[in-house]
């Protein structure tokens, strides 16, 4: 849970720390004047506003709230696609185009990621929340065949005839009852 929670702490800094270390690492490792024009005019901006948009989806998910910590779904995104960008910043001609391509495409991926598990968790259900001494609780839905089952169990009426021992069903509107 510790891991989770660091992530869940980690991703707004993170929109600022990586694309940070992008500009630093860049100078560092001698990219170049236009490279260097490259890192600030395009690489930094889509860093920055990627791990911006990426960090407020997860924020936008009730459970993440709630239990303030990510997924690990989103640890495994979001660790892959950080390293990537890390790497990024250690600027090498020889394999910095491939590992440029794979990092556009684990954060296209993380983007589909977050939008299928904030869709996942918000289809049809309603989250509700109760105050509790540790602080807000999740109650995730239940199971709405289940919530039928228990409604029917308490519609069930038991009628006693004159005729007869007593008899279930439920009360039908032309019987006179």
């Amino acid at each position: 849970m510790w891991l989770r929670r660091a992530f869940y702490s980690w991703l707004l800094p993170a929109a600022v720390v990586l694309p940070l270390w992008l500009l630093i690492g860049w100078g560092v490792f001698n990219a170049g004047g236009w490279a260097f024009a490259w890192v600030l005019f395009v690489a930094i901006p889509s860093v920055f506003l990627g791990q911006l948009a990426l960090g407020l989806l997860v924020r936008a998910r009730g459970t993440v709230r709630a239990e303030r910590a990510v997924s690990w779904w989103d640890v495994l995104g979001f660790g892959v696609w950080h390293a990537l960008t890390v790497s990024l910043g250690f600027f090498s001609a020889s394999w910095w185009l491939p590992a440029m391509i794979l990092t556009v495409l684990v954060g296209l991926g993380l983007f589909w990621l977050q939008l299928w598990q904030l869709w996942r968790e918000t289809r049809g259900a309603t989250v509700a929340y109760l105050r509790t001494a540790e602080g807000l609780a999740y109650l995730p839905p239940q199971d709405e065949d289940r919530v039928r089952d228990r409604a029917r169990q308490q519609t069930e009426v038991i009628v006693l005839s004159e005729g007869g021992g007593p008899q279930t069903g439920y009360p039908h509107p032309g019987n006179g009852r």
